[in-house]
């Protein structure tokens, strides 16, 4: 929490910690400049001490899952927070959070992406995840052995979710359409929902195919 803290406030916004253990609100209070309360966040009187009314952002960070949701729902129901993320613990209650419109993020689902990528091969960078980690938005190298290279777009079998957006060829950014083709060294940024990305990637590199 220090330090994502520390970050946000280096950017010039405004911090409000809320914590139920009273060593770290001590500490935190004197190593950074935000304002710190004491007390339990799923509960309404605590993040109105807080001063939740007019806040722009919130963001549920505790163990519990069901406490990052009961929190978020104060914080939309009660304050009319609209924009609210959620720490998942268990990556299998992201839908949830999602159905209730509070975007959810998973460090173990980041973590496994990133190791799958690491795993494939070299090349591949995760840009960004969006849509509460339903959307990965990654670049790709293309090597002379992968099974694109010298194909059009048309040609490649990508799976419905998946597309490419953006080709970069000699550092200059090419809006690629079905015709346009793949070649050795082009950096290829891919769009897919989270459940196509390893297909995609599949694809274009022939890894386990």
């Amino acid at each position: 929490m220090y330090f994502l803290s520390r970050d946000i406030i280096s950017k010039g916004h405004h911090v409000t910690v809320v914590d139920n253990d009273l060593a770290e609100c001590t500490r935190l209070s004197r190593e950074l400049n935000a304002t710190v309360v004491n007390g339990d966040g799923s509960y309404s009187t605590t993040l109105e001490d807080a001063g939740a009314i007019g806040m722009d952002v919130l963001l549920a960070m505790t163990p519990l899952d069901q406490d990052n949701l009961v929190i978020c729902q104060i914080a939309l129901l009660h304050f009319g927070i609209n924009r609210s993320f959620a720490l998942v613990n268990d990556p299998e209650n992201e839908e949830v959070f999602r159905k209730f419109g509070i975007q959810a993020f998973s460090t173990s689902g980041i973590i496994a992406s990133l190791i799958e990528q690491q795993l494939m091969l070299d090349g591949i960078t995760n840009l960004i995840l969006l849509g509460g980690g339903k959307v990965n938005i990654t670049e790709v190298l293309v090597k002379a052995n992968f099974p694109v290279a010298g194909q059009t777009l048309h040609e490649i079998p990508f799976p419905n979710d998946a597309l490419v957006s953006v080709v970069i060829r000699n550092h200059e950014p090419i809006i690629p359409r079905g015709g346009t083709i793949l070649l050795e060294g082009d950096r290829v940024v891919l769009v897919t929902l989270a459940g196509s990305h390893g297909k995609a990637l599949k694809i274009i590199t022939g890894e386990g195919m």
